[in-house]
């Protein structure tokens, strides 16, 4: 008896080729709906699936491989004589290879403007996914393709045994029926997070669910000795899974990490601040240590620089905007690691790779930041949030000192909120009017006193501090902050409020001359 496979495929690409060989191998193929016609109009001869089954495909397709004759076909363990026996009495032959890929339903839902409910319904495949795990339970008789990069080795094995299933070891039969399996998983997880977004009403998820798509080994985690791998988002759009690479070695875990805030902060500056302005972040150790917003791009590569050069070696960077020949030419010989931006000139990028092992990288699907479910891994578990860009109320928020703020220093703060949400908690920035945008003049990251991070900030904007702007991601529990604020020439401050001592902050603030803005919601990032 021939042996059969059963071709039924929405990815019709390389099945003409696949066909074409089995055929000429002495196979019979058995397909359905535009599989088979697809088939027939490149000379391939094929045998109806609803004639196996003697039924006729209904319901527009629905109902089409769910019968006895299909899966009893795959699932008949051939080493099993009452299998066998039972396959014969039913009428029923042996199916030993099955190629299945699934309709498009990440695609569909990620449309603009958005498919409707039904659509997206009709875009849940039944059959398909039934076929492949049932060829994947039974790989050690059937051979399961789910990509159209399996078929050439597939192809190749098979025509070495002369078109003998058992061309196809035992080795590659368990490759494809976990990649079968994790094809299956990746798309009942897109399923049930995209009904879950539209039938929920609730914030974060009620399960997490995550699929990805291969991953890329990395020389090393954050040491050497602890391996490691990036995993796209399967079937994202967006991030850092699309980034095309320009020169130097490949990206490590913690250049990952780095291009991760660096591109949050770059987004949160698309989303709060004019679209005529070029943003510049500067990332070290997922901390920004300098940022700016600027008329002229090479200005706020400049400011962003200033804010700390001493930290910035061996920093990543990431622009809002095409990066241009200008400040290809100001960053000049300055060590960093990676850059990250929409796009680049092409002489900003011949310049920039003149240097030996930089890794510039193109985000040309770079949009403003909106809220999104991020999900962390504790031991035992995982913690799922929704973050964004700042959630302030700018409408809300409250000066509450006798001296007020202005238009200009409402936009400052609008900048620096931006900034500091993605500076690890506690913490503090010192921020500053540029001639044409806003810019960092000193960051004080992640410690645990509030008033260390504002001597932290002092040192490192020295005399730029002067006449500045400090804002918190938290409130002030004592007076002593503002206090070594104002010695360091700050003249305003921004900060949520809440502490049962705010009135000795707004105390302080007075006795000094500085305004101080309530904006009521916290910043941290731990």
């Amino acid at each position: 008896m021939a042996s059969r496979a059963l071709i039924s495929v929405w990815d019709k690409e390389g099945i003409e080729d696949l066909g074409a060989a089995l055929s000429d191998m002495g196979w019979e193929i058995l397909s359905t709906g535009g599989t088979s016609r697809r088939l027939r109009e490149a000379g391939i001869e094929v045998i109806d699936v609803s004639e196996a089954t003697g039924h006729p495909e209904v319901f527009d397709g629905r109902v089409k491989t769910l019968h006895p004759a299909v899966h009893g076909g795959i699932l008949v363990r051939r080493d099993r004589e009452d299998d066998m026996e039972t396959l014969e009495q039913l009428g029923y032959g042996t199916i030993d290879l099955v190629c299945v890929n699934l309709y498009p339903f990440e695609a569909t839902a990620a449309r603009d403007p958005p498919a409707s409910d039904a659509e997206l319904i009709e875009m849940i495949d039944i059959g398909g996914p039934t076929m492949v795990r049932s060829a994947a339970k039974n790989h050690s008789d059937v051979i399961i393709l789910t990509g159209p990069e399996q078929y050439g080795p597939a192809i190749a094995a098979l025509a070495e045994s002369g078109g003998d299933p058992s061309g196809v070891g035992l080795s590659a039969r368990r490759e494809l029926a976990l990649s079968a399996y994790q094809s299956t998983s990746a798309y009942d997880s897109a399923v049930s997070n995209e009904l879950e977004r539209r039938f929920s009403t609730r914030h974060v998820p009620s399960e997490i669910h995550i699929s990805s798509g291969e991953g890329t080994p990395l020389r090393y985690g954050e040491n050497p000795h602890q391996p490691a791998s990036f995993y796209p988002a399967a079937g994202g759009s967006h991030g850092l899974g699309m980034a095309v690479q320009h020169g130097g070695k490949p990206l490590s875990f913690n250049n990952y990490l780095d291009l991760d805030g660096a591109l949050r902060l770059a987004r949160n500056l698309m989303h709060s601040c004019s679209d005529h302005s070029h943003g510049c972040v500067v990332i070290k150790h997922t901390n920004p240590c300098g940022a700016a917003t600027d008329e002229s791009q090479e200005a706020a590569w400049n400011n962003a620089l200033a804010s700390d050069p001493e930290s910035a070696f061996g920093c990543v960077i990431a622009f809002t905007k095409k990066v241009e020949a200008d400040t290809a030419k100001a960053i000049g010989d300055h060590f960093f690691e990676c850059m990250i931006a929409p796009g680049y000139e092409q002489e900003a990028l011949d310049i920039l790779s003149e240097k030996k092992n930089r890794r510039m990288l193109t985000l040309e699907s770079m949009e403003p930041r909106e809220d999104e479910v991020r999900v962390r891994q504790v031991d035992g578990g995982w913690l799922a949030q929704v973050q964004g860009p700042p959630a302030v109320d700018w409408d809300e928020a409250e000066c509450v000192t006798e001296r007020k703020m202005d238009s200009h220093d409402m936009a400052l703060a609008r900048f620096g909120s931006a900034i500091l949400s993605e500076v690890k908690s506690n913490a503090i920035l010192l921020v500053s009017k540029s001639e044409g945008g806003c810019c960092t003049v000193g960051v004080g990251p992640g410690q645990t006193s509030r008033v260390e991070a504002v001597r932290i900030a002092a040192r490192r904007a020295g005399e730029r501090a002067e006449g500045s702007m400090m804002v918190s991601d938290a409130f002030f529990p004592f007076r002593d902050g503002i206090d070594s604020a104002n010695e360091i020439g700050v003249v305003s401050v921004v900060q949520p409020g809440g502490s049962v001592r705010d009135q000795e902050s707004i105390d302080a603030a007075n006795e000094h001359g500085m305004s101080m803005l309530f904006t009521g919601t916290r910043l941290f990032l731990h």
